[in-house]
């Protein structure tokens, strides 16, 4: 896009310039996200309605409040972050590369979102459901919030990034090592591993989740045949 050359220093200077923008962003969301990590805590807790929680140890509600809002910067600054990326790297790609750079960036971390929203409001809360209703006349169900926590934490992160599917099948189309012809004719494998992929990622042994995610990645790896044959990769 530029053909002016910079000196190797330069690009030094800029790539330093751009991280410390990315870390004051992050270091600002960080402090209002620490401010608010109560009404993040609330959000939070709405999948799991009519639990009571417990603090187990000394200061745990402390350290998972610092941990809510670290996490929570982590994810608003993300698409800035990236942006920052876009624009140290984009001078030196073709007019070409850049299209497929900022196609690929952007719809990634749109399907990073849309993983987490995805799970937060439709797989979360069928498991919680069955994890909660699963020997609720024994035992009254009683959690630690810093173990539901990681529990949304780990099942959101891994949702986003099996939402990363369809980037994936892009980059292995855009380098010619896989076209869509060779993945429509791989769907049988496709579905094999989509079933172990849903098992792992899903934390619970909930089959109703399992199968919705199960679909889900098929679903996502079909809508990538789809988006590489539209694009004619």
């Amino acid at each position: 896009m530029n053909n002016k050359k910079m000196p190797i220093l330069d690009h030094f200077i800029e790539l330093r310039e751009r991280l410390l923008i990315s870390i004051f962003v992050f270091f600002l969301m960080s402090i209002v996200c620490l401010n608010f990590s109560k009404e993040i805590t609330i959000i939070l807790q709405q999948p799991a309605l009519g639990i009571k929680f417990l603090q187990l140890a000394p200061g745990e509600y402390l350290f998972v409040s610092i941990k809510v809002g670290i996490y929570s910067a982590i994810l608003i600054s993300s698409p800035f972050t990236f942006y920052q990326i876009l624009l140290f790297i984009l001078p030196g790609l073709t007019k070409k590369e850049s299209k497929y750079i900022i196609f690929i960036l952007t719809g990634s971390v749109l399907l990073f979102f849309l993983g987490i929203s995805f799970s937060y409001s439709i797989l979360i809360p069928i498991t919680l459901k069955f994890l909660i209703a699963y020997g609720s006349d024994i035992i009254e169900p009683i959690w630690s919030f810093e173990e539901y926590f990681n529990f949304i934490i780990l099942f959101s992160f891994s949702t986003g990034i099996s939402f990363q599917i369809p980037i994936i099948q892009l980059l292995l189309g855009i380098t010619k090592i896989l076209d869509y012809k060779i993945m429509l004719k791989s769907w049988k494998y496709i579905i094999f591993f989509a079933t172990i992929i849903g098992a792992i990622v899903t934390p619970s042994t909930d089959p109703v989740t399992q199968v919705i995610m199960t679909l889900t990645i098929i679903v996502l790896y079909f809508s990538g045949i789809v988006t590489l044959k539209v694009f004619k990769v």
